[in-house]
C-alpha cells in the first residue's frame, strides 16, 4: 500500500491551513482553492473520495470534536430551531431542490432528482464550526448552526437511502421511508444513550491519562460502528455520546483533560484541513465523466441548482423562525428577536465533504444493470454546489456579519460573572482548607500552608484585576504584566537548566523533569489570567 499520497495530503493541507491563519481569506476556502489548483499539477495522484472511508473514518471524529465542545444546556435551550433546521429544513430542501432539478434537467427522473436533493440538503458540520469560530457569531446563532450541523447528516443520509432505493428499483415507499427514518433516529439516539454511561464510567476509572485518551480516540468510531451495525444512525449515536461526555468532562482528572484537549485539537486541525483540501481535489474526478454535457449547459444547471439551494434555505428559515413566535409562550421564553440572526443562519448554509461522500456512494447501475440515471451530472452538481456555497457564502459571511453590526459581547459583564463565580468557589475552598488543616493528620509547616492560601488568593484576585486600568506606558492590564513577568522568570530558569545540561552537571533525564515542572508552572500562570 502506497502511503505517500496520504502523507502528501496531510502535510500539504496542514501547511496551507497554517499559512491561512495569517491571511484574511477564510482557511476552508483557501484549502479548497489549493486543492483545485493542485489537482491539475502533473504527477499528483487521484484523490477520489471513498464513502467507505469518509463516512465511517472521517465523519465520526469530526462530529465528536464539534459535539464535545458544544453545550448540552445551550442546545437543549435551542432544541426547537435546531430540530426545525436539522430535520424539517433537510427534508424541505430535499424535495425543493429535487423538484427543481427534475424540471431544470431534461430527462432526469424524479427519483434521481430527489437523490440529488438529499445529497446537497445538509449544511456541513465542519464548515459551520470553522466559520462560527472565525467570525465570532452571537452565541445563540452559533449554537443553532452547530446543533443543526450535528444532526442534519442523519436526516440527509436517511432521505438519500430512501430516494436511492426508489431509483434503483427496490420498491421504496413513503411509509417505508418514514419508518426507516424513525428507526434510524430512535435507534441512533438509543445506542448513544446505552453507550454513554459505561464509556463515561471507563473514562473516570482508568488510572492513566494515556489510557484514557486512547479510549477517547476510540469512542467516536465505536459509537458510529455499533449504531450502523444495528441499522441505526451512527451520526446521532456519536453526537449523543459526545454531548454527554462533554457535559460530564469535569469528572475526569485534570491530566486527561489537558492531554485530551491537545490531542483533539490536533486531530480536528489535521482532519478539517485534509477534508477541505479533498473537496478541491475532486474536480478532475467529477469532470472526467461529464463528457455528454457541453460546458455552458452543465454550468447553467450548476448555477440554477446553487440558486435554488441558497433561496430555499431563506424560504424555510424565516417562517420556521417567526411562525412559532405567534405563540405568546414562545415569545415570552425567547424574548425579542430581530431579522439579523435568521438572515445569518440562512446565509450560513455551506455544504461540505459529507455531501460529496454521499454523492460518490451512488451506485454505477440500477436494478437490471442499467446505468444509474445521470450519475455523473449529479456528482458534478453536488461538487459545484459545495464549491459555490463555500466560495460565495464562506467569503461573504464575515463582512456580512460586520455589516449587520450585531451587538458586541459585554465583556465586562462576563468578567464580573466569572469573578463572582471564582469568589464563591474560593470561599468554599478556603473553608475546606481551614477544616483540613484543623485535623492533625493534615499538619503542614506554616510556609506551606501559607503557600496554599497564596495560590488560592491569586486565583481569586486574578479575575478582578482584569477589570482594572491598563498600564499607561505599555497598554497592558495587570494580569498581562503578571503573565509576561512570570514567563520571563521561567525562561531565565529554563536557560540555566539547559546550560547545566550542556556542561554535563545534569543529564537529559533530569533536564526533562525540570523543564516539565516549569512548563506546568507556566501553563498555570497562563490559565490564571486567561
Amino acid at each position: 500500500m502506497d502511503v505517500m499520497p496520504l502523507l502528501l495530503l496531510v502535510a500539504g493541507s496542514a501547511a496551507v491551513a497554517g499559512a491561512g491563519r495569517r491571511m484574511p481569506v477564510p482557511v476552508p476556502l483557501l484549502l479548497v482553492a489549493a486543492g483545485l489548483v493542485v489537482s491539475y499539477v502533473p504527477g499528483v495522484p487521484d484523490y477520489t473520495l471513498d464513502p467507505h472511508v469518509v463516512l465511517p473514518l472521517l465523519l465520526p471524529p469530526l462530529l465528536y470534536t464539534a459535539a464535545i465542545d458544544s453545550s448540552y444546556l445551550d442546545l437543549r435551550a435551542q432544541a426547537r430551531p435546531v430540530a426545525l433546521l436539522s430535520v424539517g429544513y433537510v427534508l424541505f430542501a430535499t424535495f425543493v431542490v429535487g423538484g427543481a432539478a427534475y424540471f431544470i434537467v431534461p430527462g432526469l427522473p424524479l427519483t434521481a432528482a430527489l437523490v440529488l436533493g438529499a445529497v446537497v440538503a445538509p449544511p456541513d458540520a465542519v464548515a459551520a464550526t470553522a466559520v462560527a469560530r472565525r467570525v465570532g457569531l452571537p452565541s445563540r446563532v452559533t449554537t443553532i448552526l452547530q446543533g443543526e450541523s450535528l444532526v442534519n447528516d442523519a436526516t440527509a443520509i436517511t432521505a438519500f437511502k430512501v430516494a436511492l432505493a426508489a431509483t434503483v428499483g427496490e420498491g421504496a415507499t413513503w411509509a417505508g421511508g418514514i419508518g426507516e427514518f424513525l428507526i434510524a433516529a430512535v435507534g441512533g439516539v438509543g445506542v448513544g444513550l446505552v453507550l454513554m454511561v459505561p464509556l463515561h464510567w471507563l473514562r473516570t476509572h482508568l488510572t492513566e491519562a494515556l489510557l484514557q485518551n486512547t479510549l477517547s480516540l476510540l469512542i467516536p468510531f465505536v459509537a458510529y460502528a455499533v449504531a450502523e451495525q444495528v441499522h441505526a444512525s451512527g451520526v446521532l449515536a456519536v453526537v449523543v455520546v459526545a454531548l454527554y461526555l462533554g457535559h460530564r468532562a469535569w469528572e475526569v482528572d485534570f491530566a486527561t483533560r489537558l492531554q485530551e484537549e491537545a490531542v483533539w485539537k490536533m486531530v480536528a486541525f489535521v482532519l478539517e484541513s485534509a477534508v477541505f483540501a479533498l473537496i478541491g481535489l475532486q474536480l478532475p474526478v467529477v469532470l472526467k465523466g461529464l463528457g455528454e454535457y457541453e460546458g455552458a449547459e452543465a454550468a447553467g444547471y450548476a448555477l440554477a441548482v446553487f440558486l435554488v439551494v441558497a433561496v430555499a434555505r431563506f424560504v424555510w428559515v424565516y417562517p420556521a423562525t417567526f411562525l412559532p413566535r405567534l405563540s405568546a409562550r414562545v415569545r415570552a421564553r425567547e424574548g425579542e428577536l430581530s431579522w439579523k440572526g435568521p438572515f445569518v443562519i440562512g446565509w450560513a448554509g455551506m455544504r461540505g465533504v459529507v455531501s460529496l461522500a454521499i454523492a460518490f456512494s451512488i451506485p454505477l447501475t440500477v436494478h437490471g444493470g442499467e446505468p444509474f440515471p445521470e450519475r455523473n451530472l449529479i456528482l458534478f452538481l453536488t461538487f459545484t454546489t459545495v464549491i459555490g456555497t463555500l466560495v460565495v457564502q464562506g467569503v461573504s459571511l464575515p463582512p456580512l456579519i460586520r455589516l449587520l453590526k450585531f451587538p458586541a459581547r459585554d465583556t465586562r459583564a462576563e468578567t464580573l460573572a466569572e469573578a463572582n463565580a471564582q469568589a464563591q468557589a474560593s470561599r468554599v475552598a478556603d473553608e475546606r482548607l481551614d477544616a483540613l488543616l484543623a485535623d492533625e493528620r493534615n499538619a503542614l509547616p506554616a510556609p506551606l500552608a501559607d503557600r496554599l492560601r497564596t495560590v488560592l488568593e491569586r486565583r481569586r484576585n486574578a479575575v478582578w484585576e482584569r477589570l482594572g486600568q491598563v498600564n499607561p506606558v505599555t497598554g497592558e492590564t495587570v494580569d498581562d504584566t503578571y503573565r509576561r513577568l512570570s514567563r520571563e522568570m521561567i525562561g531565565a530558569e529554563r536557560e540555566v537548566f539547559v546550560r547545566l545540561r550542556d556542561g554535563r552537571y545534569i543529564d537529559d533525564e533530569m533536564l526533562r523533569t525540570l523543564l516539565r515542572r516549569l512548563d506546568l508552572e507556566e501553563a498555570a500562570a497562563y490559565r490564571e489570567t486567561t
